[in-house]
C-alpha cells in the first residue's frame, strides 16, 4: 500500500562538503498512517547495484541539521518522524556514488503502536547521478 513511500522518486543525490563529495543521500516517507519517534526505526538498509552498504555508514535526519547513526537513532525519542515528512538518509561514502546509472534499493523497517512486528518496506529504483 505504501511501497512508493519507501524511496522517494528523484531524491538520491551526492552530498558535497567543502567542495568534495562525502556521501550520498536519499529520502523515505513513513509507511504507516501516523508519525513515530525516531527511536521506532527498527533498521534501514541501502544496497547499490546489489551490494549492501555497511550499517555503520548510514545516518538519519528529520531536519537535515541533526544527524544520527542507526545506533544513536535507537535512543532518540525527542524527534518525531511525521506522516508526509521525509526522513533523510545519508550513506557516508567518500566520493558518494559514481556518475551514471545505479540500481538503489532501500529497505526501511519501523515499529509502530499496536502492531507486534516491524513494518518493512522495500523499494528499488534506477538512479542517475
Amino acid at each position: 500500500m505504501f511501497d512508493n513511500n519507501v524511496f522517494k522518486k528523484d531524491s538520491c543525490k551526492n552530498i558535497e562538503e567543502n567542495g568534495k563529495v562525502v556521501s550520498y543521500e536519499l529520502q523515505t516517507l513513513i509507511t504507516y498512517y501516523r508519525g513515530v519517534p525516531l527511536s521506532m526505526v527498527e533498521f534501514i538498509k541501502v544496497a547499490v547495484d546489489g551490494s549492501e552498504e555497511p550499517t555503520d555508514t548510514i545516518q538519519l535526519s528529520i531536519d537535515q541539521e541533526d544527524w544520527f547513526t542507526l545506533a544513536e537513532a535507537a535512543t532518540v525519542t525527542t524527534y518525531k518522524w511525521e506522516y508526509g515528512e521525509p526522513l533523510y538518509i545519508r550513506v557516508m561514502k567518500k566520493d558518494g556514488l559514481l556518475k551514471g546509472e545505479h540500481r538503489v534499493q532501500l529497505t526501511v523497517a519501523t515499529r509502530t503502536a499496536y502492531i507486534p512486528v516491524p513494518l518493512v518496506g522495500v523499494k528499488e529504483r534506477a538512479v542517475v547521478i
